[in-house]
């Protein structure tokens, strides 16, 4: 019979040895597993704005669909040093995973980021909305080329004229020293006869207190988060634009979650891009009662009186020369110019040889690229 020379106890130890090997392996695989995250989420607005209290709702919706385990901090007003014109790169780069964005600060990556701020394109909420949803492939696509991911919108009450003195025509904007938030709005205005001037949100208000503008270009939403009544008496409702701030993830810090964590951020991201939008169409309203609260004197839509004189100028407004071109897009309610829907987008200088992106408003829902010469309306006729 054959004999086992090894001695008990060093069979003991091996097999406690064993034992401790496979143990300690299950536990860091389970410790991997279920390992907390802690991501840090920059927006410049205030814990009060509509933005902010957007993302409140993806983080807490983000907590608890990984049951704690993905924890994210929300740093409004700024606080981590970064506004909007800083996003983009802040989080390419990995110094900051998450970010709320004015899309319009970044014009400079790609023209596209201008098209929710283009002046009266939609009417409403209903159209801002499947505007974005329109051209969501090709934002989506623009920040896939930068390491990012696009999470959710974060949609802008309608944007008006914040004023000393009532806005009643053109004439009441002449030389008028107005805050604007993107090219878009600077280019319209100062074709109008205005002296805007480009701020980041965290620069109106001290530029108000000391007379460095005297208007501001935004929503009732945002005045009254910047309580606008302490320096405005006010605001002119004239549905400029919806824009949009947009939500944006690092996508080495998304590729390191888990597969269940990737899974609970993209459906936190779809409930809350469903919520926001729900939001904003009562927050109007809202603003609205605030405003009154505060002896604001508020127009209410008067599309027919001030609209029209930017209208007047097509080539100046519709025809942007530096990197949007915008062919035929008013609206039905416009008294003049071309009705086709058709939105055609082109890097300018513009090159003959490299395509435009063209949305089409009219009733299907795609956006298609195709050659738009300069002069040739038949490239956007309906």
């Amino acid at each position: 019979m054959a004999h086992n020379s090894q001695h008990p106890a060093q069979c003991n130890i091996k097999s406690i040895f064993s034992v401790a090997v496979v143990l300690g392996a299950c536990f860091v695989s389970g410790q991997a597993y279920s390992q907390s995250v802690n991501m840090d989420f920059s927006n410049e607005y205030n814990a009060n704005s509509i933005h902010a209290q957007g993302d409140a709702y993806f983080i807490d919706s983000v907590r608890e669909l990984t049951n704690d385990d993905v924890n994210i901090t929300l740093h409004t007003g700024g606080a981590l040093g970064f506004n909007s014109g800083d996003h983009f790169y802040a989080v390419a780069d990995g110094a900051i995973e998450i970010a709320d964005t004015l899309s319009g600060t970044m014009s400079g990556i790609d023209s596209i980021f201008l098209l929710s701020s283009l002046p009266f394109i939609v009417e409403d909420i209903e159209d801002a909305r499947r505007l974005y949803e329109i051209a969501k492939p090709h934002y989506e696509a623009v920040f896939e080329e930068n390491d990012q991911i696009l999470l959710y919108a974060s949609p802008w009450p309608p944007s008006g004229i914040w004023s000393q003195n009532a806005i009643n025509d053109q004439a009441d904007l002449s030389n008028l020293k107005i805050r604007t938030f993107d090219r878009n709005g600077t280019e319209t205005f100062r074709n109008v006869g205005a002296a805007p001037v480009s701020l980041s949100w965290g620069d109106v208000v001290p530029q108000l207190a000391t007379g460095g503008i005297t208007a501001v270009l935004t929503s009732a939403e945002a005045g009254a988060n910047g309580s606008f009544w302490e320096h405005q008496d006010h605001f002119a409702a004239i549905q400029y634009a919806i824009p949009l701030n947009m939500v944006h993830m690092n996508k080495s810090a998304f590729d390191a979650l888990s597969a269940e964590q990737q899974d609970a951020i993209l459906e936190a991201a779809r409930l809350t891009d469903l919520h926001n939008w729900e939001t904003v169409e009562t927050r109007t309203a809202e603003n609205y009662q605030t405003l009154s609260q505060h002896d604001v004197t508020s127009m209410m839509p008067f599309r027919p009186r001030l609209p029209m004189p930017f209208l007047k100028q097509p080539p100046a407004l519709w025809r942007i020369g530096w990197n949007l071109q915008v062919i035929g897009a008013r609206r039905s309610w416009a008294s003049s110019g071309v009705n086709d829907g058709l939105i055609s987008i082109c890097r300018a200088p513009f090159d003959a040889a490299e395509p435009c992106r063209r949305i089409d408003c009219r009733g299907s829902d795609h956006l298609y690229a195709g050659p738009y010469h300069a002069g040739d309306t038949s490239a956007v006729a309906g």
